[in-house]
């Protein structure tokens, strides 16, 4: 069992949680995920490292409430036990040598993105961070991107925090203002990575995606996060989640990433009813 250290509330959907992991802090790495299950009849999810301290024994990781597993898992409190925390798994993302790099994240995307930037600004790499997010309210990790980063540019659709406009804005106009990057690293929701290598492809920018939305078993088993890569087929659980973004097929990902949409809402309702119920009948 593994007990919750720690539990903040990031934005309404979004969710923070320290575990008492200490075999998984000891190796994990920024791009890694672990594989959790809540209790014994619960499923298996897979969930990005978005933090580690070795020392302490404990791994960070934050979750967006979108189906009944996370659902689940946020109403546990500090002190309660998942029953599985597996990993770490997955191939570690590339960060040796880069000079300075542009972090793109979206949304709860950011969670993966920041210790990325983290592991990069440690490492003496020149980071810009470019974060985009519907509104001010859903904004997260503002303070810990801005202590790793040496450029750090809001987006906010609405423009209600920050400047108005998407990521993908902000990075054009960094670039046409005479920034060189070695590499862009975006991680986020899929249209918002397409449209990132659509952009940097312009310019002839390396750009390393994570395909972390799309996995479901986190082994390779189920082929539900099954994508193209320049022709190939990869597993983004086995095989990344890491992958060169000028080379997925993101119009085949988001179709497959769809697919499962309405059972992940019908789901969550379910589950949502369950809690309501048994908080009527306390």
């Amino acid at each position: 069992m593994y007990r919750i250290i720690k539990k903040k509330e990031l934005n309404p959907t979004v969710t923070l949680m320290e575990i008492d992991a200490p075999l998984v802090a000891k190796k994990a790495e920024p791009g890694q995920f672990i594989i959790l299950r809540v209790d014994d009849e619960g499923e298996r999810i897979p969930l990005t490292v978005a933090d580690f301290d070795r020392q302490a024994g404990t791994v960070t990781i934050i979750f967006q409430i979108v189906g009944s597993t996370t659902e689940k898992l946020n109403h546990l409190n500090e002190g309660d036990e998942i029953k599985d925390f597996v990993g770490p798994l997955g191939v570690p993302t590339h960060t040796e040598g880069l000079k300075k790099v542009a972090v793109v994240g979206g949304g709860v995307g950011c969670a993966i993105a920041y210790p990325v930037a983290k592991k990069l600004h440690n490492s003496s790499c020149e980071v810009h961070s470019v974060v985009g997010f519907r509104n001010k309210d859903l904004l997260i990790l503002e303070d810990e991107f801005k202590a790793v980063s040496d450029k750090y540019v809001v987006m906010t659709d609405d423009g209600s925090y920050g400047e108005k406009g998407l990521v993908t804005d902000a990075l054009k106009k960094l670039i046409e203002g005479g920034e060189k990057y070695d590499e862009v690293i975006a991680i986020g929701p899929l249209v918002m990575m397409k449209f990132v290598c659509r952009l940097t492809k312009e310019y002839d920018i390396k750009t390393m995606v994570s395909m972390n939305p799309i996995m479901i078993d986190g082994t390779g088993m189920c082929g539900g996060c099954r994508l193209s890569v320049g022709g190939e087929t990869k597993f983004a659980c086995v095989d990344g989640p890491d992958f060169d973004g000028h080379l997925v097929d993101f119009d085949e990902a988001i179709e497959r990433s769809n697919m499962y949409k309405d059972f992940e809402r019908q789901r969550y309702e379910e589950t949502c009813n369950l809690f309501k119920n048994q908080e009527r009948s306390v």
